[in-house]
């Protein structure tokens, strides 16, 4: 069976109340309590999105991202009452889509998930569209749009699901300086989205992109604006 979100959260009266609410707004939802559930709810169903505690009992949310992004590539939302930087760093840094900090507004992250799920539909129908030979090239790179993957001196670079929607707004729009308030309307769908989340994903694209990530000469920083996306040989 397929869900919209599944929420992995060791409280169990929140998550409860989370997921009724989702399921009332509309938005299929489902909730497990631990690391072993959730492998095993996904082992026999699927779903859109993940909203991840950090905090999972005696397992750990950070270990259980990394599991599941080697073998799917949905967003996934941290969800945890650790406000530390290093701690959002490093969920972002794993794979980690956006990080949300309890306690949360039901309404506020109903919202972001909405947003996200409608774009997260809309690519993934976009590049199941296109045909396999939907190749851009970018300096010394070739970019795959049908199967979301950067192609660097022969090697594939899978790009996660947030990564693929930047790039391809990125390149849309090339040459031209976006704003990080653009960014968080067009492909977070909100405005209560950090700074930090938006500048990890920026470096992690530079890392698959960029031949030195510390000197970009595609993907550049324009300081007090946002960035600027530039086709250079």
């Amino acid at each position: 069976m397929h869900y919209s979100v599944l929420i992995v959260d060791d409280e169990q009266e929140l998550s409860e109340y989370t997921c009724k609410y989702f399921n009332m707004s509309g938005v299929s939802a489902a909730y497990v309590l631990d690391q072993k559930s959730a492998l095993e709810f996904l082992a026999e169903n699927t779903c859109s999105l993940i909203l991840l505690d950090i905090n999972l009992g005696e397992d750990s949310g950070f270990e259980l991202c990394q599991m599941l992004r080697a073998k799917m590539n949905v967003p996934i939302f941290f969800i945890s009452a650790r406000q530390a930087e290093d701690d959002m760093l490093l969920a972002l840094s794993i794979g980690g889509d956006d990080y949300i900090c309890k306690p949360y507004s039901l309404g506020v992250l109903l919202a972001k998930v909405k947003a996200v799920l409608k774009r997260y539909e809309e690519s993934k129908s976009s590049v199941e569209s296109e045909e396999p030979k939907n190749l851009v090239k970018l300096g010394k790179v070739t970019i795959d749009l049908s199967k979301a993957v950067v192609i660097r001196d022969g090697e594939k670079l899978p790009l996660k699901a947030m990564e693929f929607r930047l790039l391809v707004y990125m390149l849309n729009n090339r040459d031209r300086i976006i704003k990080k308030e653009e960014f968080f309307e067009k492909i977070w769908g909100s405005e209560f989205v950090g700074d930090v989340t938006l500048n990890v994903h920026i470096r992690h694209l530079r890392e698959k992109i960029e031949e030195d990530p510390s000197n970009p000469v595609h993907i550049k920083t324009v300081w007090g604006s946002g960035f600027i996306l530039e086709d250079v040989p």
